[in-house]
């Protein structure tokens, strides 16, 4: 069945359309923390969709939140009409937002969202000039592609915005990386500064970044670095954009926000991803007079349309409800250091918060990436019944994002798994 599947699948989707393992599997029904394959395998689950199904599978409140909706027999109206879900969700994400005066627009995806948001500062600045990290992933359209400065998901040079990169977001393998916490922002300040007044004509609109550059395997920056960054836009009055798209919903565990570690609040945050669930929904969230700073006529024909942003609440709701990001900061401290202690020369670096984990490996005896290593880690973890991610800009990275109500035994099993498979994976490709 899944060869047939897979061979159906290449004849019509597009080459550039990845698929995980060696033989893709196909998911047919979960519950809780696990998935089962067409072929009736079941899996640990620790990538959840990529981080999308944040709170799991199977949970009564979010599935009967949508079979509510459904039951209506109204799935969408667009927003030329009013939408009291929508208004809902919007009420309780400007509360939790922690922006002044904030308005919130609903979008299908966290690539839209990012369109939204980019949309809106070079309006509002009236410049097409937009800073963004490096080794940074913002979606897949046209501008966000343009402000993704990782090489390996840059399908194209052509852009609507004129971008200028600078260093912070990747630690491990950035020119600063010796560096203390201190002196490493300190040199990625001194270099946003010379990139604005030698690379841009000053009146750039916005800057763009990750708190966690997930696509960028999970590269975590030194708490404080988007603070220290933002007392240098001030100065040139150019806003900051929190792309929340991963690190959103209390996925970090210590903060509810990612930007919360760096002790600024920024202009507008993007969001998508575990807000739904499973469920296509994403939004920016931004201070009333950027939001309404827009002088021509615009709706969203599917963005916080009554099935998404029904399902979502629920979602935000169980989510606060059952501390999942209490949750979060207390399982992925136990995996953060089981991972760093396990003893292996294919561990490069372990970072990240909460339940958002990189590992990357590296051939034993330096840095040079293993991408053979992570593509069979993953192979091996999967025969042993757990899924999970790969990313970073040399696709060398493990990542972690199970969904936020993973419990202590399915962490310690995990947390096993991982390690003796990191293990043989290391046996079996390094060893002479």
């Amino acid at each position: 069945m899944s060869d047939s599947l897979l061979a159906r699948h290449k004849a019509v989707m597009p080459d550039w359309l990845s698929l995980y393992y060696q033989e893709p599997i196909e998911i047919v029904s979960g519950s809780g923390r696990h998935v089962t394959d067409a072929d009736g395998n079941t899996y640990l689950d620790f990538f959840a969709g990529i981080l999308t199904n944040a709170i799991g599978y199977d949970i009564d409140e979010i599935s009967d939140a949508i079979r509510r909706r459904v039951d209506t027999g109204v799935l969408h109206t667009s927003t030329l009409y009013l939408i009291r879900q929508q208004v809902e969700l919007a009420e309780r994400i400007a509360e939790l937002s922690g922006l002044r005066d904030p308005k919130v627009f609903f979008t299908n995806s966290g690539t839209e969202a990012n369109e939204t948001a980019l949309m809106l500062a070079t309006q509002k600045r009236r410049s097409n000039q937009v800073l963004a990290l490096r080794n940074s992933y913002h979606g897949r359209a046209f501008a966000t592609l343009a402000v993704t400065g990782n090489r390996g998901w840059s399908a194209t040079s052509l852009s609507p915005v004129k971008v200028s990169y600078v260093h912070g977001g990747y630690r491990y393998r950035s020119p600063f990386s010796g560096l203390s916490d201190a002196d490493y922002i300190a040199a990625c300040v001194d270099d946003l500064r010379e990139v604005i007044e030698t690379t841009t004509a000053g009146d750039v609109a916005c800057m763009i970044a990750e708190p966690i550059q997930g696509v960028g395997g999970f590269a975590t920056p030194p708490d404080g670095l988007l603070g220290a960054f933002a007392e240098v836009l001030d100065e040139y009055g150019i806003l900051l954009i929190s792309d929340e798209v991963q690190t959103g919903w209390g996925r970090t565990g210590e903060h509810f926000w990612g930007i919360q570690a760096h002790g600024v609040t920024p202009d507008a945050m993007t969001f998508a991803k575990g807000l739904g669930n499973g469920l296509a929904i994403g939004g920016v969230v931004a201070e009333s007079a950027l939001m309404d700073d827009i002088g021509a006529n615009s709706i969203s024909t599917f963005g916080g349309n009554p099935v998404s942003t029904g399902g979502a609440h629920a979602a935000l709701e169980y989510l606060l409800a059952h501390d999942l990001q209490g949750n979060a900061a207390k399982l992925g401290s136990q995996l953060l250091q089981g991972l760093r202690a396990h003893d292996s020369a294919l561990i490069g670096d372990v970072r990240g918060k909460g339940l958002m984990i990189g590992v990357e490996l590296v051939v034993p005896g330096g840095k040079t990436p293993a991408p053979e290593a992570a593509a069979r880690v993953m192979e091996l973890a999967k025969q042993r019944g757990l899924l999970i991610g790969k990313g970073g800009l040399h696709g060398n990275v493990l990542r972690l994002a199970p969904p936020m109500t993973l419990t202590e035994t399915e962490a310690a099993h995990a947390l096993q798994v991982l390690t003796e498979t990191v293990s043989q994976a290391e046996q079996e490709l390094f060893s002479s």
